[in-house]
């Protein structure tokens, strides 16, 4: 049957608490009418069938009549919304990529990437992720308040993007200051102009490739377009925009959200000091409790389907909360706690499932796993420095990522 109710309006306190919106819509189903929160960029009020509970989200993670095409959400966004600004961000050079495709050209584009983040391939980067930690952690202070985000959690990815992608370490500053205009929401503006000077900075470090290969991704992808013609020009800017973009937030947020929760559960914290064999589960547990991407990228219907009892007409938009899945008690025993010995095999969804399953998870959890280890073994009394209330989450339709994590730090 079609929902035939108002809308629900999102709004800020869904922002910083989506929880309990999602408990109180998965109590009465799967397929919930919403509009999204004024004030998120590109699509704040814009109407989408939220997806909640885990079997639901789940399922239609790997739904293919569930399109991520970059052309048939250019579409609809043009019937939608008629205010072309508001959709540049999913119409230019940013979005050509894998992320914003459907097979064949998803297969083909995602084909070309995956060698590079192989659980063997990331093992083989393990020393030199583990010296970019080591030498941020030695620069923070002792027995001083820091913004944890900024001070470590901030740089430590971008510095491993940029290993992948081949930047100088003498360029990578500019991407220091791109990435905060990028995450901090502060100004629209700012973000855009940072968008395209990332772009633009791209496309010239592409061009050294061609004529000083090295070794590294994006000289790869260089190959792949100008040898085996396995890539548009437009393909492999997107694509090396999308590796920076995603290279650094996931592994940014899950650090960020998984220190809040241990900081606010010091038993947790103490446990992790004591044993460093429950890492991997923590890490897990971490990425499950707090996912870094509270909602997987929009999806549109591509025909009429049924999720639960609501049938979802063909050209609606669709959003899938991976937060909601991952906190559903009827997958996961007591949802909302932080549990480092939580059994692993319960499945989280924080990188999704199905073809668009996260191509950095492997890398992203050997960062977390390094910095949290490298955090213990250096600041093992480190306490929040703010009452958590005060915390604010991060104004978006796809990230959950805090704006600032002040932290006391105390060196063993």
């Amino acid at each position: 049957m079609e929902q035939d109710s108002a809308p629900l309006e999102l709004d800020d306190a869904f922002v910083q608490d989506p929880y309990s919106v999602y408990a109180k819509l998965s109590a009465e189903g799967s397929a919930h009418r919403v509009l999204m929160p004024p004030g998120v960029p590109v699509c704040g009020g814009l109407p989408v069938w939220l997806i909640t509970g885990y079997e639901a989200v789940r399922s239609a993670l790997a739904d293919p009549r569930l399109s991520t095409d970059l052309n048939r959400m250019d579409r609809l966004f043009a019937q939608n919304e008629p205010d072309r600004d508001r959709r540049a961000g999913f119409s230019s050079a940013f979005s050509s990529h894998m992320l914003n495709s459907d097979p064949p050209d998803h297969t083909r584009m995602r084909k070309l990437v995956s060698k590079a983040f192989t659980t063997r391939a990331v093992e083989v980067l393990r020393p030199e992720i583990e010296r970019i930690v080591g030498g941020l952690v030695d620069a923070l202070p002792d027995d001083d308040t820091v913004d944890l985000l900024d001070a470590f959690a901030f740089p430590m990815p971008i510095r491993v993007i940029c290993l992948l992608l081949g930047v100088p370490i003498e360029e990578q500053e500019n991407f220091k200051s791109w990435s905060r205009a990028l995450v901090s929401g502060d100004s629209p503006e700012a973000a855009a102009a940072a968008a395209t000077g990332v772009l633009t900075y791209l496309g010239e470090l592409i061009e050294r490739k061609r004529r000083t290969p090295t070794n590294d991704i994006l000289t790869a992808l260089v190959s792949a377009h100008d040898v085996d013609n396995q890539l548009t020009e437009i393909e492999l800017v997107s694509t090396a925009y999308l590796l920076f973009i995603a290279g650094f937030e996931t592994t940014l947020n899950a650090l960020g959200n998984g220190t809040l929760h241990l900081m606010r559960n010091l038993d947790q914290w103490e446990a992790l000091r004591e044993d460093r064999s429950l890492l991997p589960g923590a890490v897990e547990e971490f990425l499950r409790l707090e996912s870094p991407l509270k909602h997987a990228s929009f999806r549109c219907a591509t025909e009429p389907l049924n999720i639960g009892d609501v049938e979802i007409p063909a050209g609606d938009f669709v959003l899938l909360a991976i937060a909601s899945a991952n906190r559903d008690p009827q997958r996961f025993d007591d949802p909302h706690a932080l549990d480092v010995r939580r059994p692993t095999d319960g499945g989280h969804l924080a990188f999704g499932h199905g073809i668009h399953h996260c191509l950095g998870a492997p890398l992203a959890r050997v960062e977390v796993r390094v910095a949290f280890g490298a955090l213990l073994d250096a600041f093992p009394a480190m306490r929040l420095a703010v009452d958590p209330e005060e915390l604010r989450w991060r104004t978006s339709t796809i990230i959950r990522g805090l704006h600032a994590l002040p932290v006391r730090l105390h060196r063993g």
